[in-house]
């Protein structure tokens, strides 16, 4: 995380500029996240036009292997939204997205939100509560549909990924 010196907000706002726009959905995309203070892991892939929290970067922590769709907007605080402090002085991330974790075009995450390990958010979904691992959620608010057999990681066949997919039944769509 960068120190706090009377221009940090214009550097991170700079870099997140940069970053939205910049070549590299998996280098220089990446790069400039974690410059602001994103904890990113290795493998990710960042879409064009993702803005990932502007003011707080340092409450977004994105795991490996991740990949996240054009156009996803990740909101980690409102106005006296954010968890309180762990205890040692530091803060828990409010946006926590787990390994192998695919978020589809479009998708708006809402503050204080897990997204569990091999999880998949469908395009155009609003997710304001946390999902459970290897479970696809849709819709606003986005809501379980499926469960995954596999990870829908960066190296996962997309037929491999649909021939696992288990359907939720009627009664599991109301949760």
């Amino acid at each position: 995380m960068m120190r706090d010196w009377p221009l940090t907000g214009v550097v991170r706002r700079i870099l997140q500029l940069l970053a939205r726009f910049a070549p590299g959905a998996m280098t220089l995309r990446v790069w400039l996240h974690r410059w602001r203070g994103v904890r990113i892991g290795r493998r990710v892939f960042i879409g064009t036009d993702v803005l990932i929290e502007t003011s707080r970067p340092h409450l977004v922590q994105i795991g490996s292997g991740v990949a996240i769709g054009i156009r996803t907007v990740i909101i980690a605080h409102f106005r006296g939204s954010i968890k309180a402090d762990r205890g040692d002085g530091t803060r828990q991330p409010s946006i926590r997205i787990e390994d192998d974790v695919f978020i589809g075009p479009g998708v708006i995450i809402l503050p204080n939100v897990t997204i569990g390990h091999g999880a998949v958010v469908a395009a155009g979904s609003v997710v304001a509560q946390s999902v459970p691992s290897m479970t696809m959620v849709q819709g606003n608010p986005a809501r379980p549909v499926a469960r995954c057999g596999v990870p829908l990681g960066l190296g996962t066949p997309l037929k491999e990924f649909y021939r696992r997919l288990a359907p939720l039944g009627e009664e599991q769509h109301e949760t």
